[in-house]
């Protein structure tokens, strides 16, 4: 099975991802995942806050894996654009906490 009908199959009977546009500015929801730690959602409202100044770090909800190794902190931010998103994205990245981003 070659990569490109992999990424068919994924696709097959929803939208593909390069035909769904997003009108800026707009509330995006995030979830982030990273290994739990009592700092983890703290650490991720800090990074969301430099992108998104408005952003109240009290609404985040974090959800612990059934097992407690991870935690999903899940949240809305106002996005104003992709190149604002990119930065967040990396940023967390850069974090070396976080395993996922969606």
């Amino acid at each position: 099975m070659t990569e490109r009908s992999f990424r068919d199959l994924r696709t097959a009977g929803g939208p593909n991802p390069e035909d769904v546009s997003i009108t800026f500015p707009c509330d995006y929801p995030i979830k982030v995942v990273g290994d739990a730690a009592e700092d983890f959602a703290a650490l991720v409202g800090e990074v969301v806050k430099r992108h998104d100044p408005g952003f109240d770090v009290t609404s985040v909800e974090v959800v612990n894996s059934r097992n407690g190794r991870f935690q999903s902190v899940r949240l809305t931010m106002r996005a104003t654009g992709e190149a604002q998103l990119k930065a967040l994205f990396d940023e967390l990245k850069a974090t070396q906490r976080v395993h996922m981003v969606v």
